[in-house]
């Protein structure tokens, strides 16, 4: 596979999360690596509901 990236400028004016999954990547930028991993041993609906996040103020 051949891939070909051109880097420029990113002007970024507001990010709004509404909520967080349990398992999540927010990334605006460059990244030479990204590892992510995640080990449970407790079923998700054992943990109880997803709370979203606060308003913001």
């Amino acid at each position: 596979m051949n891939l070909q990236v051109v880097n420029k400028d990113i002007h970024i004016g507001v990010i709004r999360v509404i909520g967080v999954a349990s398992s999540s990547l927010l990334l605006v930028g460059d990244a030479c690596n990204i590892n992510l991993s995640a080990m449970a041993d407790t079923p998700p609906e054992a943990v109880g509901p997803i709370v979203p996040l606060p308003p913001p103020r």
